[in-house]
């Protein structure tokens, strides 16, 4: 450890106390910039994917523990616990996060103190308060760093169900849109909660204290539902509701999934540079891989516990018998997916005009024409109605 500190230092990294820094035997030292990184006292470096970019800035508030992270330019995680994470440009964590496997903050993304995330995916600047616990969940929304989306302090995304299941993710906003980097924000008061699995649209308001447990596929609308009513009513366990909700809100969220690793393919990939090195790229399409992995997880997970149930539902039944399937088309779905018009003008357009500009991410998407942006929207939602119509139709199940 002391050898690795000190080939640190020799690089130029900053560790003004380097006995207080620990560094793990896998820590490849090759894959840590020197260009003004600093390890202040109490970080920890672990897992021989870890990847830090120029600038970065671990543990200023309190100690700081990474494993096999990928940490782009100017990151700053100032303090708890950050493992199997991809961090992009600016982003920022405050102290006491704790950020697991299958997360992606993208360009200046912002979290305040004590906030847990799990396979949680997170667009350009948004923004997320205090007290929190937002894992199984994707969100998106607003243009920059003055109109993003955000979430209250002291809201959570409930991501697990009395019937002991997480096929609960939540798509708050969507992919195909949210990519382009032009859409109404989303905020979500604090004190509040989403019931997962759920989709908000973009410009919905939940108000503050308000448990959204309904779909909200209206732009702009504001959200209350604080309760107010007090009773009981019987209950039994292994009664999973409106099953087909549960079935159609998973596959939208897969197949968001899938168009945004289409997009880091395509769209991301032409701009690997300074700004998005080469391994924080691989980081990037590696994760993502994870969390479309988990989804399918829990799902199989879900249909375990209904295939217990002897009075499960014609729904029910008919997604366990054809789960076999509906797994391997979500596996290989890449290889149903049909040429695209929407994809190449896209494309083409994109790189005229990256060629006519630095390879600047934000600039460029949010830059482009609204014809473009339509283009590219289209081609995205071709892959959600994809899975949609390939999987779901399996089992009947619209697209909707």
């Amino acid at each position: 450890m002391k050898e690795k500190i000190e080939l640190l230092i020799e690089k130029g990294v900053t560790i003004n106390n380097p006995q207080s820094v620990e560094i793990g035997d896998d820590i490849d030292v090759a894959r840590i910039c020197a260009k003004n990184v600093t390890l202040h006292a109490g970080s920890k470096l672990y897992g021989k994917n870890t990847f830090i970019s120029e600038g970065a800035r671990i543990g200023f508030e309190a100690p700081a523990s990474i494993e096999n992270c990928f940490i782009g330019p100017d990151v700053d995680l100032k303090g708890g616990f950050f493992s199997g994470a991809v961090f992009l440009k600016d982003a920022s964590c405050g102290s006491g996060a704790h950020v697991r496997e299958g997360t992606i903050l993208e360009e200046q993304v912002s979290i305040a103190h004590t906030v847990g995330l799990k396979q949680t995916i997170l667009f350009p600047f948004v923004t997320i308060g205090s007290l929190i616990n937002f894992c199984d969940c994707f969100m998106a929304g607003g243009t920059d760093r003055k109109n993003h989306s955000e979430v209250g302090s002291s809201y959570i995304h409930f991501n697990f169900t009395p019937n002991q299941d997480k096929a609960t993710p939540s798509l708050i906003g969507d992919v195909p849109k949210g990519v382009m980097l032009d859409q109404s924000p989303i905020f979500l008061g604090g004190q509040g909660g989403l019931v997962g699995p759920c989709r908000l649209a973009y410009g919905t308001v939940a108000a503050a204290g308000s448990i959204c447990r309904k779909d909200q596929l209206a732009e702009d609308y504001l959200v209350i539902d604080t309760g107010g009513a007090s009773g009981k009513i019987p209950y039994k366990q292994g009664r999973f509701g409106n099953v087909k909700r549960i079935l159609v809100n998973n596959l939208h969220y897969i197949g968001n999934l899938a168009a945004l690793m289409q997009w880091y393919n395509c769209v991301r990939r032409l701009f690997i540079g300074e700004q998005l090195p080469d391994p924080l790229f691989q980081g990037l399409i590696q994760t993502l891989d994870k969390a479309f992995q988990e989804r399918l997880k829990q799902l199989g997970r879900l249909c375990e516990k209904m295939q217990m149930i002897q009075t499960a539902t014609a729904v029910q039944q008919q997604f366990c018998q054809k789960w076999p399937e509906i797994e391997a088309f979500l596996q290989s779905y890449e290889s149903f997916l049909q040429d695209d018009s929407n994809k190449e003008i896209f494309l083409e357009g994109i790189n005229k005009t990256i060629q006519q500009n630095a390879k600047d991410y934000l600039m460029i998407i949010k830059r482009l024409p609204e014809e473009l942006k339509n283009r590219g929207t289209r081609w995205l939602n071709s892959i959600v109605d994809r899975i949609l119509d390939g999987a779901g139709g399996l089992i009947g199940l619209k697209n909707n």
